[in-house]
Order: structure tokens, then sequence, then C-alpha cells
């Protein structure tokens, strides 16, 4: 096989993608990686500055981006940015569910009750829980919904979600976080079996760990910038001692959209420098 003929089978271009939570940092980076290669794509953000800013970035390097201000949580805005997309760009083919996040009145301030630390378990809000599900979990169930209909009734499309390592494993403090991702983790598989038939393949990606706005707080010292001891714990048990780079999802994204991952289904690729791999001793 050609150098040529390597390279498409990884190349989505044609297709027209919507990214949810575009505008992040992770999110930023997919989108600028499909819109470089020919990928049409509508950057969602519930701040429409951040997710203009990312399709400014686009159309500035020559490719084509629609900035839409919409909230995952909503089916009813959904739909309206599905059909603002469609009349600017054409049908989507690409959904990934970007959106999601931690809320820190959720997360315990100790690893084991023993620890003493507060805020402890019994502390948790029960509205911070209710906020996590309905943005990581909703968040991903409902535009599927809205863009994953018109993929079915077509006979193709490609859902991407973004899950978490403490979706695969019970990670220390972020209990309602994980628990919300363990749901996205189930719902990938189910929603794979579920379009299967329908030409629709679902997959998902798991960072491990990378800097972003919503974790930052837990992993460096705000006054130094310095690992906290979380932090440091996290990178002694990331064999490849680093956070990974937010460009570092685009390959895995890539062999998941493009026609090289097109008998792959129900899967989800860990990108963490091995964490997940790892046990500790």
């Amino acid at each position: 096989m050609s150098v040529a003929s390597l390279e498409s089978l990884f190349r989505p271009e044609g297709k027209v993608a919507v990214v949810t939570g575009g505008g992040g940092v992770l999110g930023r980076a997919m989108v600028l990686a499909l819109g470089g290669l020919g990928v049409r794509v509508a950057v969602l953000g519930r701040t429409f500055d951040k997710a203009e800013k990312v399709a400014a970035e686009v159309r500035a390097g020559g490719g084509s981006a629609l900035a839409v201000a919409c909230d995952v949580t909503d089916s009813a805005g959904l739909e309206t940015a599905r059909e603002k997309i469609e009349a600017s760009l054409g049908p989507v083919d690409i959904l990934l569910n970007g959106a999601g996040g931690n809320d820190r009145r959720a997360t315990t301030g100790g690893v084991v009750f023993s620890d003493g630390a507060s805020p402890s378990f019994f502390d948790i809000d029960p509205a911070a829980v209710r906020n996590l599900f309905d943005l990581n979990f909703l968040g991903t169930l409902l535009p599927s919904q809205a863009f994953g209909r018109g993929m079915a009734t077509r006979g193709a499309g490609c859902i991407v979600h973004i899950s978490s390592m403490a979706g695969i494993r019970p990670l220390t403090k972020v209990a309602a976080y994980g628990a919300a991702k363990a749901a996205v983790e189930n719902l990938t598989r189910w929603m794979a079996v579920h379009f299967a038939s329908a030409g629709v393949r679902v997959n998902a990606i798991a960072p491990g760990f990378f800097l972003t706005e919503q974790n930052r707080f837990l992993l460096t010292e705000e006054a130094t910038g310095a690992p906290t001891p979380r932090g440091r714990t996290i990178l002694e048990h990331t064999p490849m001692r680093r956070y990974g780079e937010a460009a570092e999802l685009v390959g895995a994204l890539l062999y998941l959209l493009g026609p090289s991952g097109r008998f792959v289904t129900g899967t989800t690729l860990a990108v963490d420098g091995g964490f997940s791999a790892f046990s500790g001793v």
C-alpha cells in the first residue's frame, strides 16, 4: 500500500463534524485538526465567544467552521443548533461529544475517610452531583439524539464520546465525576450495539491526565504551579511520567473517524501514557 493510500485511511475529509465543548483545551485541539483536514466543523459551546475564537482559528487556516452557542443539556437548544448547522454546513456526519468536566463541590478533601479531611463523602452537595450527571451523561446522550437521528436515517455516521480514566478505574476524591463517566462508558457500548445495523459507529476516547480548566485546581498549586500531592501521585502512576498534550488525542480521533476504523465500534481507546496499565507496584 502506498503512503498516499495509508494517509487516506486517516482522513475524514469532506465530512461535517459537530464538536461539543469545542472551545475547551482538548476540544480546541481536535477542532483544529479536523478543520485542517478539510472537515467542515461546527464548534458548540455554552460561551459563544470561546467557540468563535476556535472557529476563527480554523477559518484563518483556510478551513470551514461555524461557532454555535448551545447548552448540551438543553434538547430544544440542540435542535435549534442542528437546524442552523445543517443550513450552513450540511448534514452532520460526525459527532464528537467533548463537553464535560468535574465540579469541585462534588469532590472530597481526603483520599480515604480516615484522613478526616473536609469535605468528606457525607458533605458532597447533591446539586453538584446532579450537575455532573447532567453535564457528562445527559450532555452526551442528548447531542447523540439530536445529531445521531440524521446519521441513522441516512445509514452512515460516526459518534465519539470523550470518556475519562475515572470512568474506567475509580479514582479517589472524584466519586460523582467517575460515576458519570462510567455511565458514558456504558452508553458508548449500548449505542454501538443499537446503531450498528444503521451504519452508525459509536466509540469513545479515554484521556489520561491532561491539564484543563476543570482539573487544574486538583493537580497544581495555585500560587506556584507546582504539582499538588495528588498531581505528584498521578505522575508517579503514569509510566511516561508526564501529563498528556491536547494534540496527542488527535491520532486516536482520526483512527476512529476515518476509513481506518470502519470495523471498530463499541470500544474505548485510552490515551493515557500507560496510566491504566500500571498497577502501582
